[in-house]
């Protein structure tokens, strides 16, 4: 009986009921939100974690535990950058080699694909007992990972910490009786020792930097030579116009010419606009084609 399997059948007890209705809920409000076409849960297998999720193809993968593609979670069998979400409940500190894991999982995530995990937080009341209390049942036996080392660890692998939850902040009485009664530890928890959560879900995204290609300076130069625009020769316009632009309405094409104040050096252009104007495609500089008079 793997880990794994063990903790399956954890989360059917009265504290293990309790801290899964915690993760499915808090889980079932974050994958809502997250977008894409592939998604993966890793580890168990008979928990839908999810159910609520907008992404059309999910699927879980497992040694055990009658998954949909039974798989090692050291060697994922999805292609490089394939999944859009890979969700590790509890995964990471029941496994001999967790930096394997989360390798694996890199690789086959896309770029700004969402990870999400799942552990239990050894500074809490249950990470206390953990420490004193010498089982070999789980979760007891399991590495709890703390919130520092694991940003450490997905940070090492180019994922940026979107964010995480707490919770859970009842002792780990094993009797459903007692853990009713310090419910109010709850609210209590969240207010004032909120990071003091037995359990917690971090969010992560894989960053990929980008590439930016270095071309030749002759090749650059070249590049900003064809966009330049060719400049008007000094006295082809009236010194007042400034040019033309192309406006429809109705599927009349305009011409409105752009002059500068008249002045008693500077007098008024002999333009104006209508449909009589010759057809102008873009933006341009006009020459009048001879002598014009101003209209009053």
């Amino acid at each position: 009986m793997t880990a794994a399997t063990t903790l399956a059948t954890w989360f059917t007890t009265p504290p293990g009921a309790y801290v899964l209705a915690w993760e499915q809920a808090s889980l079932d409000a974050l994958v809502t939100d997250l977008f894409g076409y592939f998604a993966v849960q890793v580890g168990l297998p008979g928990i839908d974690f999810l159910r609520d999720s907008r992404i059309p193809w999910r699927s879980t993968a497992a040694l055990d535990g009658h998954p949909a593609v039974v798989a090692d979670a050291h060697e994922l069998p999805f292609a490089a950058e394939s999944l859009d979400l890979v969700l590790l409940p509890h995964l990471l500190e029941t496994s001999a080699e967790p930096h394997q894991i989360l390798r694996e999982v890199e690789r086959v995530l896309r770029p700004e694909g969402q990870l999400l995990v799942t552990g239990f937080n050894p500074i809490s009341w249950w990470g206390v007992r953990r420490m004193f209390g010498q089982s070999s049942l789980p979760p007891w036996d399991a590495e709890f990972v703390s919130v520092p080392r694991m940003k450490d660890w997905l940070k090492l692998l180019n994922f940026d910490i979107q964010g995480g939850l707490f919770g859970c902040y009842r002792p780990p009485f094993e009797s459903e009786k007692w853990l009713g009664r310090f419910g109010f530890l709850e609210a209590a928890g969240r207010r004032w020792w909120p990071i003091a959560g037995a359990a917690y879900i971090m969010q992560a995204k894989k960053r990929v930097a980008g590439m930016r290609l270095i071309t030749p300076a002759r090749q650059l130069a070249r590049r900003q030579a064809r966009l330049l625009v060719p400049a008007v020769r000094q006295g082809s316009v009236p010194a007042n116009l400034s040019g033309c632009m192309r406006d429809r309405s109705g599927g009349t094409v305009m011409n409105a010419y752009f002059a500068s104040p008249a002045s008693p050096g500077n007098p008024a252009p002999a333009f104006g606009c209508g449909n009589a104007s010759p057809r102008l495609d873009r933006f341009s500089l006009a020459r009048p084609a001879g002598p014009q008079t101003s209209t009053p």
